[in-house]
């Protein structure tokens, strides 16, 4: 039992400009946010799991967006930030964690009393992330100021649906 925290995509590719899929100079506020919930978990010998897209490159989900995030580049690394937390890493090619991934059996194995999710985007992998955890009927808490997205209005949207449809716990904070 316990907790465990999921830090979904604070990879080089969303997280550094100059990169194609670059959630913008806003979504660097959540890095110091995401740097304490890693600590705070830490300190409580909690499960940290590092979400790290990471694609083919014949991956279509290229057909929707640009390339990026390509496996063994440098965008598929976690930010230089939190590079020095330990924690578990594990690579995605979908918008959800779960998808063709070992998390499900290595949160079965942990039997979280909890899940808190932080990271970007909140409107894309977040939330399916988030929908899936729900889904195993998880308890799920997301921090507004631990997310973000490339906008606004779908950040706002999906923490309302993340809240209303799929029963996390949304702490908005001032």
């Amino acid at each position: 039992m316990g907790n465990v925290l999921l830090v979904v995509d604070m990879v080089v590719g969303f997280m550094v400009e100059g990169h194609n899929l670059y959630c913008g100079d806003e979504s660097r506020s959540i890095i110091p946010n995401i740097c304490s919930l890693i600590e705070d978990h830490q300190s409580r010998g909690d499960s940290v799991i590092f979400i790290c897209d990471s694609h083919e490159p014949n991956d279509l989900e290229f057909e929707m967006f640009p390339v990026h995030c390509l496996k063994g580049t440098e965008e598929s690394f976690l930010i230089p930030e939190l590079r020095s937390y330990e924690g578990e890493l594990i690579p995605k090619r979908r918008y959800s964690g779960f998808f063709e991934t070992d998390l499900d059996q290595k949160l079965t194995d942990i039997s979280p009393d909890l899940i808190t999710i932080c990271g970007v985007c909140t409107d894309i992998c977040v939330m399916h992330t988030a929908a899936d955890a729900r889904n195993r009927d998880y308890k799920v808490k997301v921090l507004a100021n631990a997310v973000a997205s490339f906008d606004m209005n779908a950040h706002e949207t999906a923490l309302d649906h993340m809240e209303k449809i799929l029963g996390a716990t949304v702490i908005r904070s001032s």
